[in-house]
């Protein structure tokens, strides 16, 4: 019989996010067992404890979840996206940046296979600021993401059923680590406006100068 509360969360993150968001999680309830998992040999070895009153919470986490293990979980994984529906895919605030987006957001969504495709849960914007650079608006997407787990922490650390969804689609092109590796690229003979944008976009430390 399938449990009617939750028992267990995978929660899928970095080094840094998970004990914060582990802390938000058993503040709703403090008997869940909660594995943090911030690498695909984690998650592969947390997979092995999945049962009825097992949930997986990814948070802009880069780690792909194996459809089989999606396939095992006795209801929806929901993934905490840095970006709106309109930007799925690797690195939105990059892409947004470059593309001088006045607005930018957020986006919660059952996981599927192909990834940032799935029902979406809960979605947010907000304008980018002027003159914004690349780490103020990942700080920024953070708060907006980590209040937007905080608002959905009662049902998803208690509440077998699936969270509603929502009438909002993905859409736009799903981008990529190689697009984006690509964009931060600068080169000797790059006019000044393009070099600029990409500055701006990329930031200092992905950045890379070649002659």
């Amino acid at each position: 019989m399938q449990a009617v509360t939750v028992t267990r969360i995978i929660l899928l993150t970095g080094e840094v996010e998970a004990p914060i968001l582990s802390g938000l999680l058993r503040d709703q309830n403090p008997k869940l067992d909660i594995i943090a998992a911030t690498s695909p040999a984690a998650l592969e070895e947390a997979a092995k404890t999945v049962d009825s009153g097992t949930r997986l919470l990814s948070f802009c986490s880069p780690v792909i979840v194996p459809a089989g293990l999606l396939k095992a979980l006795p209801g929806p994984a929901y993934n905490f996206h840095p970006g709106p529906p309109e930007r799925p895919g690797r690195y939105p605030s990059v892409f947004a940046l470059y593309d001088n987006a006045q607005q930018f957001g957020i986006t919660v969504h059952e996981m599927l296979a192909s990834v940032d495709s799935g029902p979406i849960v809960a979605a947010e914007w907000f304008s980018v600021p002027d003159d914004c650079l690349l780490q103020d608006l990942e700080e920024l997407t953070l708060k907006h993401l980590v209040t937007a787990f905080y608002r959905l922490t009662p049902h998803l650390a208690n509440k077998r059923e699936p969270l509603p969804r929502l009438r909002y689609v993905w859409s736009g092109r799903k981008t990529t680590k190689a697009e984006c590796d690509a964009l931060a690229v600068i080169s000797a003979d790059m006019d000044d406006v393009e070099a600029t944008r990409r500055r701006r976009a990329c930031g200092v430390h992905m950045l890379r100068v070649i002659p």
